[in-house]
């Protein structure tokens, strides 16, 4: 589902470890289940119109969706209290009317058959303990590969640039899989 239909739209904020990003929360489902669409900049949100359109103030500098919220990165020339009402007006707004998200058809999400026990596993623990985790905090984490021990991953959204995503990855991600899976996992990186 890549429009919402024309309907009252509520959005909540929700605050997160990033002080530089800040969670439109909706009453509906923007992005079908596992899917995930990270606008680092204009340029990238080209078929993106919402992206786009917020892209337009000059404090936003990253746009994210996910499941039923869009996560909304500033630069730290403004405060979110001088913000947020414009940009949650603006996609509630955008919304209303049933505008596209996205312009194009989203990609169908493939399973890979070729993975191996251990990457099936890496991908099950970063999907039932840490990827809910991440999307509460407005953003997301996917898996990347796995070389000699060392599991890499992408950070989306919030995670993006947050001060405190290093400290999470190492004391708690590194950890959690390390605890999990003793003598497979080295270490964990993002990539990037």
């Amino acid at each position: 589902m890549l429009q919402a239909s024309p309907k009252n739209i509520h959005i909540y904020l929700e605050s997160n470890p990033n002080p530089n990003s800040l969670k439109f929360v909706l009453n509906e489902v923007l992005i079908p289940d596992g899917m995930s669409f990270d606008f680092p900049n204009a340029e990238s949100a080209k078929e993106a119109p919402l992206a786009l359109e917020l892209f337009q103030y000059p404090y936003v500098n990253r746009v994210f969706y996910m499941s039923n919220f869009v996560t909304v990165t500033k630069n730290e020339d403004v405060q979110w209290i001088e913000v947020q009402n414009t940009i949650k007006n603006h996609i509630k707004k955008f919304l209303e009317e049933g505008k596209l998200i996205l312009d194009s058809k989203a990609p169908e999400v493939t399973e890979t058959e070729t993975d191996s026990e251990t990457v099936k596993k890496i991908k099950s623990i970063l999907d039932e303990y840490i990827k809910p985790a991440v999307e509460q905090d407005g953003g997301a984490i996917t898996f990347h590969s796995f070389v000699d021990g060392v599991v890499t991953v992408t950070l989306q959204g919030s995670c993006s640039g947050c001060p405190s995503s290093t400290i999470t990855l190492k004391a708690g991600i590194e950890n959690l899989f390390k605890n999990m899976m003793p003598g497979e996992i080295k270490s964990v990186e993002a990539l990037g």
